[in-house]
C-alpha cells in the first residue's frame, strides 16, 4: 500500500488526539494516540523499511518510540520514566541507523550538538526547580537526543542530499517537540503545549518513516 495512505491516517489520528487532549477525554486519548503511532510504523513498512539494514534500524526506532507513546498515556512517575527509557532506546536505534549509513563526525555534527544542547538548557532552565527526582533522567535523555541530532547531521554531511536532509529535519523536529513534553510535565501543563508539540512529533516520525 502507498505510504501516503498511512501518513494521512496518522494526520487524522493526530487531529482526533488533539481533540481528545483539549477535552481531556481519556478513552479517546487511549484510542487515537496508539493509532497515530501505529500509522507511522505502517508508513515505514509500506516505504520498504524491511528491505535494508538502515530501514530496519529506523523501523526499530519507530517501534520503540511507539511503545514510549503508549507508556506516556500514564501520568504516573513509573510510566513516565519507562516512556523516557523507550524513547531513549528509540533514539539509540536512530543513531545506529545514521552510523550504518556512514555518519562521520565533523563540523556539522559538532555544531548541531552544540545547538541542540543549548536549546535543551534554555528550555530546562525555567523548569529546573520542578524537575525534582527527574533531574538526572531528564539530563540523560537530553544527552541522548543531542547525540541523535548530531548523528543525523553527521549522516547528512557524509551523504548530502534531499533524503538525508529530510532525516536531519526529522531529528531536529523530534528534539524540538520534546520541549512541549517537558513543559507539559514539569511546567505549565496546558493544552497549548500539546497543540504544537504533538503535530510536530508525529510529523517528525512520519519523516523518519518515509526516509527508510
Amino acid at each position: 500500500m502507498n505510504p501516503a495512505f498511512f501518513v494521512i491516517l496518522c494526520a487524522g489520528a493526530v487531529l482526533g488526539l488533539l481533540n481528545a487532549e483539549r477535552s481531556e477525554d481519556q478513552p479517546q486519548k487511549r484510542f487515537f494516540k496508539p493509532l497515530a503511532s501505529l500509522a507511522f510504523i505502517l508508513t515505514a513498512l509500506a516505504a520498504g523499511a524491511l528491505n535494508t539494514t538502515f530501514g530496519a534500524l529506523i523501523l526499530a526506532g519507530l517501534v520503540l518510540c511507539a511503545i514510549g507513546d503508549v507508556l506516556l498515556l500514564s501520568r504516573a512517575a513509573p510510566g513516565f520514566l519507562a516512556g523516557m527509557g523507550a524513547f531513549a532506546a528509540g533514539h539509540g536505534a536512530y543513531i545506529l541507523a545514521f552510523a550504518h549509513g556512514g555518519a562521520v563526525i565533523g563540523p556539522a555534527a559538532i555544531s548541531s550538538a552544540i545547538a541542540c544542547a543549548s536549546l535543551s538548557a534554555i528550555a530546562l532552565k525555567p523548569l529546573w526547580a520542578g524537575l525534582g527526582s527527574f533531574r538526572a533522567p531528564v539530563i540523560g535523555y537530553c544527552l541522548v537526543i543531542t547525540a541523535m541530532v548530531a548523528a543525523g547531521a553527521a549522516y547528512w554531511a557524509a551523504s548530502p542530499g534531499d533524503a538525508s536532509l529530510q532525516l536531519v529535519g526529522a531529528a531536529a523536529a523530534f528534539a524540538i517537540s520534546d520541549i512541549s513534553v517537558a513543559r507539559d510535565r514539569f511546567g505549565p501543563g496546558d493544552f497549548l503545549n500539546r497543540l504544537w508539540g504533538l503535530p510536530l512529533y508525529y510529523a517528525a516520525q512520519c519523516l523518519f518513516a518515509l526516509g527508510v
